[in-house]
This record gives C-alpha cells, sequence and structure tokens, in this order.
C-alpha cells in the first residue's frame, strides 16, 4: 500500500493549520496523489501508451518459439475485444502485434516503455502481466524462448517469478520454470503445463505451499490483496480496473477457502 502521500499530506496539513483537520485534509490530499488521482494531466494521458508496446511484446512473445499459431491469434483478439477498443485502437494494436513478430524487433526498448508506463507501481506491473498471460500460455507449456522474453519482463518490472505463478495460478494456468529451484505450482523443463481444466489452487493463488504456517499465508494474502486493490490504480482504462477487481475476488476466494480448511480465524 502506498503512504508516502499521505504521511506529507498530513504532516504538512498539520504544519499548514495546526489543527486535526489540517491533518486531516493533507491525508486525503495525499490519498488522491497515491492513488494517481492528482498526477498531471501530461502524465495521466501518457497512461494510455501502454497499449500500442503491450501488443508488439505480445506479437514478439508469440514469434519467439518460431511462428505464430492460430491460438495466439485468437488469444491477442480476445484481447482486444476485452479491452473494447476502437476500430482505430485495434488497427493500430494489429500493426504493433505485426511489428513485435519482425526479425530484429527491439525488446529491450519495448520492455523499456511498459516499465515506464508502470513507473515502478506494481499494482501495474500485475495487469501488464495478466493481459499478456493468455497469448503466454495459448499453446500450453512455455517454450524455452517464450520463458526468456517473460523472465526479462518481470525483471524490468520487479515481479519475482513466484508472484507470477501466483497470477498464472489465478487464471488457471500452471506456471513452468527452467532450471534448478523449481517448486510449488512450478513445474520443470520438458513437463507438461496445461491450463487446469475445473478449480484453482488456492495455495497456488496466493503462492504459498500446502505446508507453510498460517502466518506466512496470511502475510502472503494482505500483500497479494494490496498488490491487485482496483481502488489503488488511479487513472486507468475501465478494463484494467475490471481486471483488477476480478483478481482481487479470486484472492479472497482463495483465502477463505483455506481458512475453511485449516479453521484460521
Amino acid at each position: 500500500m502506498k503512504v508516502i502521500g499521505k504521511i506529507i499530506g498530513a504532516l504538512v496539513g498539520f504544519w499548514l493549520f495546526r489543527h486535526p483537520f489540517g491533518i486531516v485534509l493533507g491525508g486525503l490530499i495525499g490519498h488522491l496523489w497515491d492513488i494517481g488521482a492528482l498526477r498531471p494531466l501530461g502524465m495521466q494521458r501518457a497512461r494510455g501508451s501502454f497499449i500500442g508496446p503491450l501488443f508488439a511484446l505480445a506479437g514478439a512473445i508469440a514469434k519467439s518459439d518460431g511462428r505464430v499459431s492460430e491460438q495466439e491469434i485468437a488469444a491477442t483478439e480476445n484481447l482486444m475485444t476485452r479491452m473494447q477498443m476502437s476500430p482505430d485502437q485495434r488497427a493500430s494494436a494489429i500493426e504493433r502485434f505485426s511489428a513485435g513478430k519482425q526479425a530484429g524487433f527491439a525488446v529491450d526498448q519495448t520492455i523499456g516503455e511498459l516499465r515506464a508506463w508502470a513507473g515502478g507501481r506494481r499494482d501495474l506491473a500485475f495487469l501488464l502481466l495478466d493481459m499478456l498471460l493468455d497469448v503466454v500460455y495459448a499453446e500450453g507449456p512455455l517454450s524455452p524462448n517464450k520463458f526468456m522474453l517473460v523472465r526479462k519482463l518481470c525483471a524490468s518490472l520487479g515481479v519475482h517469478e513466484r508472484e507470477l505463478a501466483a497470477l498464472a495460478a489465478m487464471r488457471g494456468y500452471a506456471y513452468a520454470a527452467y532450471g534448478a529451484g523449481a517448486q510449488g505450482s512450478y513445474r520443470r523443463s520438458g513437463q507438461e503445463a496445461p491450463r487446469q481444466p475445473s478449480g484453482k489452487d488456492p495455495y497456488a493463488v496466493l503462492g504459498v505451499t500446502r505446508d507453510s504456517h498460517e502466518r506466512e499465508i496470511k502475510r502472503a494474502y494482505r500483500k497479494l490483496i494490496s498488490q491487485h486493490h482496483p481502488d489503488k490504480l488511479g487513472d486507468v482504462p475501465d478494463e484494467l480496473k475490471r481486471r483488477a477487481e476480478e483478481r482481487a475476488r479470486e484472492i479472497n476466494a482463495a483465502y477463505d477457502r483455506i481458512r475453511e480448511e485449516r479453521g484460521i480465524k
């Protein structure tokens, strides 16, 4: 949870008014800054710039294993539909997706654009990854080249692979990691990671294991619900807010299932 704006606002409010009212007013203004509502208009307009690099990276991911499949094209089209794009926006997204498929495409620059758009905010980073997951997993298990691009994006956005695994679990995917150290919901190279046909492992959704201590489970839940809370997003398209609301419901549902199973108060 972002609190710097609230703290500074409360202190400034008290310094100006020397009254509890000033603390409340300053804290409120600081809260609006934390959620992005008071960002300069130029910064707010820049938020729309995520669409181009997002679909360009989707094209690069789809092409990374040699060819773009019908499943990957369908997943990309479904994403455009969910985002309720206008005809002009759809045409631009298709153009950027095609550019991402080309040899020599500047992947690092595109990832840098997404990192700049997220601005260090983990809630926005998770939304970017969430939107890409259907394209990433359109063909099932991750190929080594796809995994490399996803890992590079996560590193740039400051998202740990364990957190990506939990996000994938929310969507019903089993995350596949390559190399040593794979555990929990991770699968080693060469093993299938199909989409789960029904239900979602609540422990995987929270990024913990079934033998995790109650304190660890509660800590993971609080961290996730803070990262995915839709009220923190500020000036973003409605589709992103709807996705965040969906993720928050899934996190709450997973935690409720674990609480009922374990009798956690």
